[in-house]
């Protein structure tokens, strides 16, 4: 079973404290940092999520390993892009649990998919609260991550395609991630 809980208005304070840490690190390090962004489902106000904060670090492409290496030093373990181009994994921390971090490549669909995903949520309460209801049914019936992923799939579809996604962003997106 997956855990996913009613909104906390106690997600945004918590990614700031995070994209403060991350900045302060990039910037000590001069690594030139387009945005620290909140995506996933924590990021959007009234809906249910896993009590996980998602973070994008968004970077120029010649500038992922600069960020990488920051990270490592922050505590990180890289994890590679599982699949997904132009976005990169890290393991946190313990300090840092309850996080997914990120660096991810200005413009690329990964990060369109993280932004439109949150931004149409943000503006359509209609969609926000049949995505919340679809998340809460999946993950009390789902074995584990994938399933649940799999579980919620058709209705990030929908999202992506009210959000403006070409079919053929979608279909890739739909073969290579489900975002949070």
């Amino acid at each position: 079973m997956i855990t996913v809980v009613d909104y906390d208005h106690a997600w945004p304070d918590r990614f700031e404290v995070l994209r403060k840490e991350y900045a302060k690190a990039l910037e000590a390090a001069s690594v030139p940092v387009i945005s620290i962004e909140h995506v996933g489902s924590t990021s959007v106000p009234g809906l249910a999520a896993k009590p996980i904060i998602d973070c994008d670090i968004v970077v120029a492409e010649q500038d992922v390993e600069a960020a990488t290496d920051v990270l490592i030093g922050l505590g990180f373990s890289p994890l590679g892009d599982r699949g997904i181009p132009q976005r990169w994994a890290f393991k946190e921390p313990a300090r840092l649990a309850g996080t997914n971090t990120y660096v991810i490549v200005d413009g690329s669909l990964s990060l369109r998919n993280h932004l439109a995903v949150r931004d149409i949520l943000r503006t359509n309460s209609r969609l926000r609260d049949q995505y919340a209801a679809v998340k809460k049914r999946v993950a009390e019936k789902a074995a584990n991550i994938d399933d649940y992923g799999r579980g919620k799939n058709a209705m990030v579809q929908a999202i992506l395609a009210e959000a403006g996604l070409s079919d053929g962003e979608r279909a890739s997106i739909d073969s290579s991630q489900v975002p949070s």
